[in-house]
């Protein structure tokens, strides 16, 4: 029997982070998948560059890919290096990738990147979220909630 997939992902180190893609969407499920990668890919990971906030997921040939992550060349590469923005294919079970096609296709929504990181086992992730994107009405209401948050810690800091 399989163990059962623990609600949080173990997070050790965490590369590249999407923290726009909170604010302009709401999230609704959540995927952890593997990225294939050349080694100087990893190298430059390591090293702690990278960036997904203009990146995507799309599903092309029963495979999911993520398109337009920036992974910028290891400065010790020379030949071998990787392109920087290449298509990279993530690694999914088939019910999973399925899901997110059926998402995409039925119901419009995108496949954001919300962080890339390694696990406690050394292997690059990335975290997935199926999600809709927000309206400018939406964003405010959000931005309103933020700020009387912040508002309220201060009031109960002073008024303690």
């Amino acid at each position: 029997m399989a163990k059962p997939r623990p609600l949080e992902f173990d997070k050790q180190k965490i590369v590249a982070e999407n923290r726009r893609a909170r604010y302009d969407y709401h999230l609704d499920e959540k995927f952890e998948a593997g990225i294939m990668l050349a080694g100087t890919e990893v190298k430059s990971l390591r090293f702690g560059s990278g960036t997904i906030a203009e990146s995507y997921a799309e599903v092309k040939d029963d495979e999911l890919w993520l398109i337009n992550a920036n992974i910028p060349e290891w400065s010790h590469g020379n030949r071998y290096n990787h392109e920087p923005k290449r298509p990279r294919k993530l690694l999914l079970n088939r019910r999973q990738i399925d899901k997110i096609h059926g998402a995409v296709m039925r119901k419009g929504m995108t496949v954001v990147p919300l962080s890339i990181y390694f696990n406690s086992q050394g292997r690059a992730k990335i975290e997935l979220a199926l999600a809709r994107g927000k309206k400018a009405p939406d964003k405010r209401a959000a931005e309103k909630d933020r700020d009387w948050k912040r508002q309220q810690g201060r009031l109960l800091r002073e008024h303690g």
